[in-house]
């Protein structure tokens, strides 16, 4: 079925009663809620809930007030055109980026290759399996980068898991030749402290710089030690990419103590991430700027040496802020969408109890200049269409949509679905646009849906962690203008200059 564009029809009275088995014990007291980290290497667990929630589920469906399990609703400006289910790579699907007519699909197991030139009838060009969660991925000409942040036995596409205890194991970056996307090729690895949980890219004409990140350090990992207080920055020569290698672990957060200067996080500021690194970081290169989302603190850095960043400002919010999870710039550079993914991506916080401030996003404006910008909050943006507390649900990965004059963007929320909403007035964000599907199951909390939903040449495509590849076009007076505007390559975290 289709649903108007009124999220009022989608409001629904769920979330009245809390998941069983602890699973948002923390979510609903009275202080912050407690983040985990994105899940880990393997297929997540399915949580029981308790058969009261089961039963207020089974009702909403029966009365309407959510999709039917696997149903399809969407705004009446949105039209799915096509999706391409998982194949040979079973794990869950995670990030995306583009190369013409070619979209890269990163999966805990490997990657994708698809064919895009024909948004309605996408085509399977290769899939390399090289296991290694999350598999963050990025490309730059013939290079394709792919993140391990799960211990293995080594470097290989055939290794297994194996302790981070144990000095010989292995996390950090692949790199691959996709001069022939049918055929990758793998040609490099770099060893990075703590692996690698995302990456970013920040290219030139001779090296591309990967800044990675990644968290979580103990005493008793030899590779990932406290403090872990900056993230590791690769140089990778484009025609000799063999000769990849750290040239730096610039701290972001310098600081007294074996955890550097970072949110201490709990007990000091209750239910919010100790920063012991940065999750993700957004890069403009024609501006110079970068914004990192770095666990329990928001940092806007120069970049104009790309060795050596520079932090310029530095924000907490530990009211309604759990987990710093990622950035987006708008194009004229004078605000940053920092998203707060409360739960880690395996908990139900599109619901009443945890209400729109948290979960959500947080639209900060950048004031002043130079070294002297400030990130100064302005409102919250989260999705006013409740789900089921089986259905996991979150701020996630996001993109410009690129409207000359306008902030407007596409937003993935797990099984919220994909959301597409205008943020040109910062203190009064809305929804214009959405796609989603009803509850995998009605019986357990399932980690599914949307990880990523970005905007490339006039369409949207979304990677659902469990159903695959979806492509969506957006029909609306306020985007039309954006599907005049075409770029050649697409890493969302390193944002183009659309305009320039």
């Amino acid at each position: 079925m289709t649903l108007s564009n009124d999220p009022r029809t989608r409001h629904r009275r769920l979330g009245v009663v809390a998941v069983a088995a602890g699973l948002l014990a923390a979510l609903l007291t009275a202080g912050p809620a407690v983040a985990t980290p994105d899940p880990g290497d393997g297929p997540a667990v399915p949580e029981k809930i308790s058969k009261s929630v089961q039963t207020q589920v089974k009702e909403a469906l029966a009365q309407g007030e959510i999709p039917g399990v696997d149903e399809i609703v969407h705004s009446d400006n949105i039209t799915h055109l096509s999706n391409v289910p998982k194949g040979a790579l079973s794990g869950t699907n995670t990030d995306l980026v583009f190369q013409g007519k070619y979209a890269f699909s990163g999966n805990y197991d490997g990657f994708s290759v698809f064919d895009i030139s024909n948004p309605k009838a996408p085509r399977t060009v290769s899939q390399v399996l090289c296991p290694g969660g999350q598999n963050d991925i990025s490309v730059s000409g013939n290079l394709l980068f792919l993140s391990t942040d799960s211990s293995r036995s080594d470097s290989s596409c055939n290794s297994v898991s194996q302790p981070a205890t144990e000095k010989s194991s292995w996390e950090g970056m692949k790199i691959f030749d996709i001069t022939d996307k049918a055929n990758p090729k793998y040609v490099a690895a770099v060893e990075t402290a703590c692996g690698s949980h995302t990456h970013t890219l920040v290219p030139e004409r001779k090296n591309v710089y990967v800044y990675v990140s990644s968290y979580s350090p103990s005493a008793a990992f030899p590779d990932c030690r406290p403090p872990h207080d900056g993230i590791s920055i690769i140089k990778v020569p484009r025609k000799a990419p063999a000769k990849a290698a750290v040239v730096g672990f610039p701290v972001l957060f310098p600081g007294e103590g074996p955890d550097g200067g970072g949110n201490p996080g709990s007990p000091t500021n209750p239910g919010v991430s100790k920063t012991t690194g940065c999750h993700d970081i957004t890069v403009l290169p024609s501006k110079d700027l970068a914004a990192g989302a770095c666990m329990g603190d928001g940092i806007l850095f120069s970049i104009k040496d790309p060795e050596r960043p520079k932090v310029i400002d530095r924000v907490q919010d530990n009211v309604n802020f759990a987990f710093w999870h990622s950035a987006t710039f708008n194009q004229k550079t004078n605000k940053v969408v920092f998203t707060d993914e409360l739960g880690g991506g395996g908990a139900a916080t599109c619901n009443a109890e945890i209400g729109p401030n948290r979960g959500a996003n947080g639209i900060y404006d950048i004031v002043g200049k130079g070294d002297k910008r400030k990130l100064v909050f302005k409102s919250y943006f989260k999705i006013s269409r409740y789900q089921a507390d089986t259905e996991v649900c979150v701020a996630h990965n996001s993109s410009l949509i690129p409207v000359k004059g306008k902030d407007i963007m596409v937003q993935a929320w797990y099984q919220g679905g994909v959301s597409v909403w205008d943020f040109t007035n910062s203190t009064k964000p809305k929804e214009i646009a959405y796609f989603e599907r009803g509850p995998v199951t009605t019986d357990r909390v399932t980690t599914s849906g949307s990880w990523s939903a970005y905007y490339y040449n006039g369409y949207i495509y979304s990677n659902d962690i469990a159903k695959g590849f979806d492509v969506l076009k957006l029909d609306d007076r306020r985007t039309d203008p954006a599907k005049k505007v075409r770029v050649r390559e697409l890493n969302v975290q390193t944002q183009p200059d659309y305009f320039d």
